[in-house]
């Protein structure tokens, strides 16, 4: 028994692959590409997630003097954002004043901030000064942070909100 392939014509075999070729471009602008008038995100999140300091717990900079995870058993939404937390103490006291333990410029790093723009940041990069968490990417960016920190302050008030333009 034989079979029979039915030929298909150059030309739909050609649209056919212009076709593909053009719809998996435009597909990957719709989930790739951000209009240039979007603004970032108040809070940072990371690309596919929601969680504020990537699930580690805010007060316990404060309380423990250290990057401690977050759990989801203790959790709350503020500014479009989960924040995740060790303790219930702890969620408590962020619920009753989350600007006083919600990291400076939303959680991005906040020497790129100094600089005009926007980076991620790194939990277990941080400092505590005058009462305010700061974030930042990586270990040679803190080095260069902690070089000046009242400066680089001084210029990211200076900058934000504007960066998330």
């Amino acid at each position: 028994m034989s079979s029979i392939a039915t030929p298909i014509a150059p030309y739909q075999s050609a649209w056919h692959r212009l076709f593909v070729v053009v719809s998996a471009l435009l597909l990957a602008a719709a989930f790739f590409v951000s209009p240039a008038h979007a603004a970032k995100d108040v809070i940072y999140t990371g690309f596919f997630s929601d969680l504020a300091v990537s699930g580690y717990d805010p007060v316990a900079y404060f309380t423990d003097g250290k990057p401690v995870e977050g759990s989801a058993a203790f959790e709350t939404t503020h500014e479009g954002a989960t924040w995740r937390f060790a303790s219930k103490a702890n969620l408590d006291a962020f619920v009753a004043n989350p600007e006083a333990y919600a990291p400076q410029y939303g959680g991005y790093c906040a020497w790129a901030v100094s600089q005009g723009y926007t980076a991620s940041a790194d939990p277990e990069n941080w400092s505590v000064v005058d009462g305010k968490l700061y974030l930042n990417f990586d270990d040679s960016v803190q080095a260069t942070w902690e070089t000046d920190i009242p400066g680089f302050i001084k210029k990211a008030d200076a900058n934000w909100p504007a960066v998330l333009k």
